[in-house]
């Protein structure tokens, strides 16, 4: 499942979240959160989840930055990167064993922050010019908030490929190699594991690519009128993971 937008927003609980997630742990049913979210550590995301009430452990938070990393061990390893973006996704490059410099790097690593600097963005601009090759952590163009949406990696991609023309590969959601991971994770089979997302364009597609039924909630990005401009629909669509508590045996 994803987080923000299904189980919290921003620091808030969604109502029912932490119920439904009681009923998964209390029946032994194996689950894993995906954020695309970069900002924070698996460690340091159990803690913000602590104290909205729902206690998730550390080993069931899969985050777009460790998928990052992820591929750059196996694609490139021992290597660097000049990083847009928090501690999250610069904790996940030290941890295998990457060099984080603005000197030559093989790779300009972007990632989500809320303090996106212009310097930071000409720099990353500049080395892609010089050859430095251009990773995303994901596509998510806007985030939720209670406020409203947020612009997010997707958005600053795309500012720095109109500057360098240069497209970035995105890691995270929609993108195979996630859920994949993320299914490892559980020992699970596509044919009998569940993508509950709040957003159409990477929660619901990347379940639906990787051959697994989905629910979309309406507690995030997605609205039922926002559903009908996509030409693949979820399994099911739903107000709220609340509406699943009592049913997690058989959600449809």
């Amino acid at each position: 499942m994803d987080m923000d937008g299904v189980l919290v927003h921003e620091d808030h609980l969604i109502p029912g979240a932490d119920e439904f997630l009681a009923e998964l742990q209390a029946a032994g049913t194996p689950f894993v959160v995906l954020t695309n979210n970069s900002i924070r550590t698996p460690r340091d995301l159990r803690a913000r989840l602590v104290q909205t009430g729902l206690d998730i452990p550390e080993k069931a938070i899969w985050t777009s930055a460790l998928a990052t990393a992820t591929f750059l061990r196996t694609q490139r390893p021992n290597g660097s990167a000049y990083v847009v973006g928090e501690s999250g996704l610069t904790t996940a490059l030290h941890d295998i064993g990457y060099v984080l410099t603005d000197r030559d790097p093989d790779y300009v690593v972007l990632g989500e922050t809320r303090t996106y600097s212009f310097e930071a963005i000409t720099t990353a601009i500049r080395l892609i010019e010089r050859g430095a090759r251009f990773l995303a952590t994901n596509p998510d163009a806007t985030g939720p908030s209670r406020e409203g949406s947020l612009p997010a990696t997707g958005s600053v991609a795309a500012l720095i490929t109109r500057a360098t023309g240069r497209e970035p590969y995105y890691v995270g959601k929609p993108n195979p190699l996630m859920m994949r991971s993320a299914l490892r994770a559980i020992g699970a089979h596509s044919e009998h594991t569940l993508m509950i997302g709040d957003r159409m364009d990477t929660d619901v597609v990347s379940g639906l690519e990787a051959g697994l039924q989905t629910i979309l909630v309406l507690t995030g990005i997605s609205t039922r009128a926002s559903v009908e401009m996509f030409p693949y629909r979820p399994t099911r669509v739903i107000e709220s993971v609340a509406d699943l508590v009592g049913r997690t045996a058989n959600p449809f």
